[in-house]
């Protein structure tokens, strides 16, 4: 069954090769970095694997690019709207994300996602590249940064330093919130770079 072109899936199997080809690494490499299965990466490649927040987040950080690097989201040209039913959603171990646009000012790079995480639900990340920033629309999150604490209610914010590790837990029912990933120029190795680092590598 061939993949929409436009899908997340299309969009990842293109960019992750790419973004893999210029870092010089073999799937193997990747692999071992990322702590992601071979045949896993072999399947997003080709445009048949089924991407989570997981995987992405995890590519994006050994990779050393922005999300929307590897997804493909469009920088920000005059009037932007994005259907509630319109983006497609990551869903990760405890969240569901919706990639709403990609803001490029200056040597800094944003992304803007809309962040639902589900009632009962707790998600962790080793950490990865950027600064995060949260507000939160509806519900009670519960936010851990390097065993650091806070709970957040409607309208309040939390930001970080996204490389440590860090979690997001629903305290009371589903929480709303809006996710702000921010990039400086120096944290990232941008696709369209030319150089590579290193010989180009497939399998391995």
């Amino acid at each position: 069954m061939s993949v929409p072109e436009g899908s997340v899936r299309h969009m990842l199997a293109a960019n992750l090769r790419r973004a893999r080809t210029r870092r010089g690494l073999s799937i193997s490499e990747l692999s071992r970095r990322s702590k992601i299965g071979k045949a896993t990466l072999s399947q997003l490649e080709s445009g048949a694997g089924n991407p989570t927040i997981e995987t992405v987040f995890s590519l994006s950080r050994v990779l050393e690019v922005p999300i929307s690097d590897l997804l493909d989201t469009p920088p920000a040209s005059g009037l932007t709207v994005v259907r509630a039913k319109e983006a497609e959603v990551l869903s990760g171990e405890g969240v569901n994300l919706r990639p709403l646009q990609r803001i490029e000012s200056g040597d800094a790079v944003f992304e803007v996602f809309d962040q639902q995480v589900r009632a009962g639900g707790r998600q962790e990340s080793l950490g990865h590249v950027g600064t995060e920033h949260t507000i939160v629309q509806a519900g009670r999150l519960g936010v851990r940064v390097e065993g650091h604490e806070v709970e957040l209610g409607p309208g309040d914010y939390v930001g970080f330093d996204a490389a440590a590790p860090h979690s997001y837990t629903a305290l009371d029912g589903e929480v709303r919130s809006v996710l702000l990933l921010q990039y400086r120029a120096d944290q990232l190795l941008h696709l369209s770079d030319t150089t590579p680092d290193g010989p180009c590598a497939t399998e391995g």
